[in-house]
């Protein structure tokens, strides 16, 4: 299984990533990750993405594909692996697109899930987070928010900043916006599949099965 995972804040795209791991032993690629892994343990590539993002400035896209490269240079990662966070332009895509073909890597699908604005900003909006241990609850679960501090640990509940309604709402917009010059170059090229994101868990993950097994079967 070698997918890439389109998905905007609230839509559960980390679950069914790790549902995928489970079920196929596979890596999962979040470039957020793999970049701050990578500076922490100041590799050559790691080094020299410091220095950029230090200054503000976007890695560029040379680095980042050759970190995705490194990454899928374990038998393990290449067998299997999804990839999350990146390309975020057609640029980034196509340059993806050349690596893997140098490396002989065919995508079994890229798959983006759907949701509904309103209701990702309800969700997300309503979540509270421990200071402490990073625990998430919803005002549901804290009984019409009369608990307020974390169950677990003790810890002060709080809202993140990025929770905020105006704050989501502006990174639905921007991954909107980033997202659909590249949904349209995969889809010229058949790889694409869109699906509702905002099913149950189970649904939707059986939904990106049915697709891994149908693109498996025109191989």
């Amino acid at each position: 299984m070698r997918i890439i995972l389109f998905g905007p804040p609230g839509v559960g795209k980390g679950t069914q990533a790790k549902l995928l791991t489970q079920e196929f032993g596979a890596v999962h690629i979040s470039t957020g990750d793999l970049l701050r892994e990578a500076v922490k343990n100041e590799t050559p590539l790691g080094v020299k993405a410091k220095q950029y993002m230090e200054g503000g400035n976007l890695v560029p896209d040379d680095i980042m594909i050759s970190l995705i490269q490194e990454m899928l240079s374990s038998e393990n990662a290449r067998k299997s692996f999804i990839l999350d966070g990146f390309p975020r332009t057609v640029a980034q895509a196509r340059a993806l697109d050349e690596m893997f073909e140098r490396m002989g890597i065919a995508l079994d699908g890229v798959i983006s899930l759907r949701v509904d604005h309103d209701v990702v900003i309800s969700r997300l909006s309503t979540r509270r987070m421990c200071r402490k241990c990073g625990r998430i609850y919803s005002l549901s679960q804290l009984e019409n928010g009369q608990i307020t501090v974390c169950t677990a640990c003790g810890g002060e509940l709080y809202q993140r900043e990025d929770d905020k309604p105006e704050t989501i709402r502006h990174r639905l917009d921007v991954y909107l916006e980033q997202t659909k010059p590249l949904k349209e170059f995969y889809r010229q090229t058949g790889r694409f599949t869109q699906i509702d994101g905002m099913q149950e868990i189970g649904y939707v993950h059986k939904m990106i099965l049915d697709i891994l097994y149908k693109n498996k079967s025109h191989v």
